[in-house]
């Protein structure tokens, strides 16, 4: 027997010797220590033997084990820093190579635009104030003075959820909204997408930006109305700038009118971009209807108030001298790098 355990002994470190890899190792194993192995052979065919001897071979047969145990162990370890050179080597990085730089990104011209608006106001006082795309009829359009059969709902068709829930067509409910939860005195604005059923051309958009304000507060009349809005456009597009207002009706404020800033390409000559008037509209405002301040829980008779409203990409496509507002939505990088 203690010959048979030293032939499986030599017949072992032979093999080990022409090892190359930890999958050869483990067959290896499984062949002498395994469960069918080499030596469970010799421990099953212990029952021929006296009981003096039993005890001897099991020792034998335990040490040799344990030998061959070692041996697997160490070559593991060996095996696997060979495996890890190996990896070294083929993953070697030259350091002295320039790097790879990320592109980096750069600001879209609605966005700049609306920061530059968004700091104009605020420098002025007021807060920025936000609401639900997704509006119910009420809010979009019955709390503005809009009711169900209003021809105003005509001009601004919009995509509907259901009959009591639309995209919202304007930031106006916001407006609404801040009356409810909030007391005069009143000094906000309302950025945010806006939603109509309009084709698309170089001057509309279904999908397209707005800006709202509103101020309520004793004593307001339309003089703080036209103060407010030329201090704005004279920030943002420079005191060079001229404006005019001209009569206009808007079913949520009394009286209202447009306003007009003097052409960005002609600066006021006559072009075709302003139909040689040398004016631009620029934004819609007036004083708030007293029906509006009554559904908010607003006494007409104590506070007054203005508002206004302008599309973003209008004043974006002005600030930048851009003619088509379809490329502020086409994601061309090529127009959009100029704004970095």
């Amino acid at each position: 027997m203690r010959e048979q355990i030293e032939a499986i002994k030599k017949s072992f470190n032979e093999k080990i010797e022409n090892l190359k890899s930890g999958e050869e190792l483990e067959k290896l194993r499984v062949e002498y220590l395994g469960k069918k192995g080499e030596f469970t052979k010799i421990l099953r065919s212990m029952g021929g033997l006296s009981p003096e001897e039993r005890p001897l071979v099991g020792k034998l047969v335990n040490e040799a084990k344990g030998e061959l145990e070692e041996k697997i162990q160490s070559l593991k370890e060996v095996i696997r820093e060979r495996a890890t050179e190996e990896k070294l080597r083929n993953e070697v990085i030259d350091i002295t190579l320039p790097g790879v730089k990320s592109p980096m990104g750069g600001k879209h011209p609605l966005m700049i635009t609306m920061e530059k608006i968004e700091n104009i106001f605020l420098e002025m006082g007021f807060t920025i104030e936000e609401g639900p795309e997704v509006e119910l009829d009420y809010y979009n359009f019955e709390s503005l003075n809009i009711p169900k059969d209003h021809p105003a709902r005509g001009e601004q068709d919009t995509f509907y959820i259901d009959d009591n829930i639309v995209l919202r067509t304007q930031t106006s409910p916001v407006q609404i909204r801040t009356i409810e939860n909030q007391k005069p005195p009143i000094k906000m604005i309302s950025p945010g997408k806006v939603y109509r059923s309009d084709d698309v051309d170089a001057t509309h958009s279904p999908i397209f930006y707005q800006i709202e304000g509103l101020v309520i507060d004793k004593g307001i009349t339309f003089a703080d109305l036209k103060g407010t809005l030329e201090q704005f456009v004279k920030k943002l597009y420079g005191d060079d700038i001229k404006t005019k207002f001209r009569p206009h009706h808007f079913p949520f404020t009394e009286p209202s009118a447009e306003m007009d800033g003097t052409c960005f390409v002609c600066h006021g000559e006559g072009c075709k971009v302003c139909k040689g008037e040398g004016f631009i509209e620029l934004l819609g405002c007036g004083m708030v209807h007293p029906e509006v301040l009554k559904k908010g829980g607003i006494d007409p008779e104590v506070y007054s108030g203005f508002a206004f409203g302008f599309g973003l990409d209008r004043m974006t496509m002005q600030k930048f001298g851009i003619d088509d507002i379809r490329l502020l939505y086409e994601s061309d990088m090529r127009f959009l790098k100029q704004f970095k």
